[in-house]
Parts: structure tokens; C-alpha cells; sequence
């Protein structure tokens, strides 16, 4: 599999959607995607780690801390979206909506873009990619590990 730099372009159209509120507890997520970083909520009580980010602690309810992720991580499950009616989506189509296993242990749903949608599997491995929203956020979009990327 080959990376698709033309094929990436022509899937993560940012114009026309919904972009994330930035909430006391999320800012520093939204904030560090626009410098191109993954931030994963870990606590350093228990150990664990979440997405998405959270005032609290799931598993001990601590407050927990921010640490810039690896981003990598593996397809869990995905689905094709070959129609969708809605803007901006409309144009995209087929495309791939998945679920990434994280190298830390959470889960992110995602788009998953740089390959043909029929090359897709359970297990791919996988990197963040981040697009440029506006002038402070990204969005996180993943694309398969290749040796060329």
C-alpha cells in the first residue's frame, strides 16, 4: 500500500462542518491538535488513560493530566459510507468511518483517509493526521502506516 497524498486531500474536506466547542476541559486537546499534537487525558492516581477528554477521571475520578500521545494506534472496526446526503459529506463519498484502537488504550472514532476504501482492515495500523480547521484548532483524521509516509 502506497501513501496518497492526492487521496487525502480529496477526503478530509474541512469546509462545512461542525467544529468542536472549546470547553474548560477540552481546550488543551482542540489547542494542541492545531500544533499538530495528540493529547490523551492520563491519571496519575490510577494509571488510566481516556479519550474523550473529560473534567474527571473515569476510573478513580481524579483529575487527570494531559500527555501528547504517540499517534499511532490500529483499526478496531470500521464501516463505508458509500451515501450521505448531508453537506459537507455529500461530496466525499465512499469514505471510511472508524474506530482506532489507540497505542494507549483508548478508542477514537475517526475518518480514516489515504487509501482506497476496499483496503481497509480490522488490525491496519495507523497515524493521525491532522488538518487545519481555522487558526487555532485541527481535526485528527488517520491514515494507514506505510514505509513511503
Amino acid at each position: 500500500m502506497t501513501f496518497d497524498p492526492a487521496a487525502i486531500a480529496a477526503q478530509t474536506v474541512i469546509e462545512g462542518r461542525n467544529l468542536p466547542r472549546l470547553e474548560t476541559w477540552s481546550r488543551p486537546y482542540w489547542e494542541a491538535t492545531g500544533r499538530g499534537e495528540l493529547l490523551l487525558q492520563h491519571c496519575a492516581h490510577c494509571g488510566a488513560w481516556q479519550f474523550y477528554p473529560r473534567p474527571l477521571c473515569t476510573t478513580c475520578g481524579e483529575v487527570p493530566e494531559w500527555e501528547v500521545a504517540s499517534g499511532r494506534g490500529a483499526v478496531h472496526t470500521f464501516t463505508v459510507i458509500r451515501q450521505n446526503r448531508s453537506a459537507p459529506f455529500k461530496e466525499l463519498g465512499p469514505y471510511v468511518v472508524a474506530m482506532i484502537d489507540l497505542a494507549e488504550g483508548p478508542r477514537m472514532m475517526t475518518n480514516l483517509v489515504g487509501c482506497e476504501v476496499d483496503d481497509v482492515e480490522i488490525g491496519m495500523p495507523v497515524q493521525v493526521h491532522f488538518v487545519a480547521a481555522d487558526d487555532e484548532i485541527a481535526l485528527p483524521f488517520w491514515r494507514p502506516v506505510t514505509s513511503d509516509a
